[in-house]
């Protein structure tokens, strides 16, 4: 199965960003990719005006998605990105969509908030309280996490309990000290605990530090972005997959027995 990660710098206006979602499909398909998947947010730029969240949401069946429905009829490849989505209350959810061929495949609404680093994203978005959908994409099953549920263990661990083999990661990881080191050692560990591929897309632009990758259930980068938009594809197999849980059983070695739910939490 041949996967692709694309990152561009999110524009505010959504028109911008479907024009450089079609372009990225469009290189993705030339290549014969299967999977495509664009960051999180892509209807909007977000990261340094939070307020236009709330008034740049649209519904599922709004413009957004439908043309992004429109620019997949007639290809082979997946695409998993991230948007705002109008809900009942003022704050919007923070929505993977993954589409193929003109249809929606599956839908994940961000359970972890990033309210870290001086960031409240609880302030403009609200929480989705369903586990992440799994879906298949070429006889593979594709779990779907967003930015910062990467640092969230426990969510990788259920993909994996319940067969996922990738994971897709659309993210708009917000630029500062370390954070480029941060994505790309969360990315990696994910891979690891999880001994799944992940494939990371990460918004890029001056306040985000892109770093869309490809890894491998070991834990290594297979492919990596290192232009402000790009593409990058790996070809991934259940081979390998399959090898990498022989030599790395941690699925296995886990003592189901012992509860490690703590009775506070830390402050």
């Amino acid at each position: 199965m041949k996967v692709a990660v694309g990152q561009f710098p999110v524009a505010e206006d959504w028109q911008t960003n479907i024009d450089m979602a079609g372009f990225l499909m469009d290189r993705a398909e030339t290549a014969g990719v299967d999977l495509l998947v664009l960051p999180e947010g892509i209807m909007t730029r977000f990261i340094d005006r939070k307020e236009l969240i709330r008034d740049a949401a649209q519904a599922l069946d709004g413009p957004f998605v439908t043309a992004m429905l429109d620019l997949s009829r007639d290809r082979r490849v997946t695409v998993i990105f991230g948007i705002h989505e109008s809900s009942a209350e003022p704050r919007p959810f923070n929505t993977l969509v993954a589409i193929q061929n003109g249809e929606v495949r599956g839908v994940y609404r961000k359970l972890h908030l990033y309210d870290a680093f001086a960031a409240v994203e609880s302030e403009n978005v609200r929480s989705g309280d369903e586990r992440p959908p799994i879906i298949d994409v070429c006889g593979f099953n594709v779990g779907l996490m967003t930015c910062y549920d990467v640092r969230f263990p426990e969510l990788a661990r259920d993909l994996a309990d319940r067969g996922a083999e990738i994971v897709a990661l659309p993210a708009a990881w917000a630029a500062g000290r370390t954070k480029e080191f941060q994505w790309a050692t969360l990315v990696s560990a994910r891979a690891l605990d999880a001994t799944v591929f992940v494939a990371a897309s990460g918004e890029s632009g001056p306040a985000c530090v892109g770093g869309s990758r490809i890894i491998d259930p070991l834990g290594m980068p297979l492919a990596t972005c290192t232009q402000e938009t790009d593409l990058a594809t790996a070809t991934l197999s259940k081979h390998q997959l399959k090898e990498s849980r022989i030599k790395l059983p941690v699925l296995q070695h886990r003592r189901y027995e012992l509860s490690f739910k703590p009775e506070h939490t830390v402050a």
